[in-house]
């Protein structure tokens, strides 16, 4: 991640990162937004979140080698039959 910066919004975070990361996670936030066009952009944990009814929908966040993508437990249930395809860690979910 970044040096530590405190970011005010999910713009701020993007431009913190270098232009092929930049447009990576950018078209990570553009897919969120297409999939939950009423969530609203916020930073939570200096990531950037994206919440639904007043709650944390996902994170997702750009580090040295990778893209994390974080849906919380109510981003789980949101998308739980999009979802149900995939394998999941124990401890995320109960989707196997």
């Amino acid at each position: 991640m970044t040096d530590k910066k405190q970011f005010k919004n999910i713009d701020e975070y993007i431009k913190a990162f270098p232009k092929d990361v930049q447009n990576i996670i950018q078209k990570l936030r553009l897919t969120i937004r297409m999939a939950a066009p009423k969530a609203i952009e916020s930073i939570s944990y200096q990531l950037p979140t994206f919440k639904l009814n007043g709650k944390n929908l996902v994170h997702f966040a750009a580090w040295k080698n990778h893209i994390g993508f974080y849906p919380t437990a109510s981003g789980i249930e949101t998308f739980k039959k999009e979802l149900s395809s995939y394998k999941w860690a124990k401890a995320q979910s109960n989707f196997q």
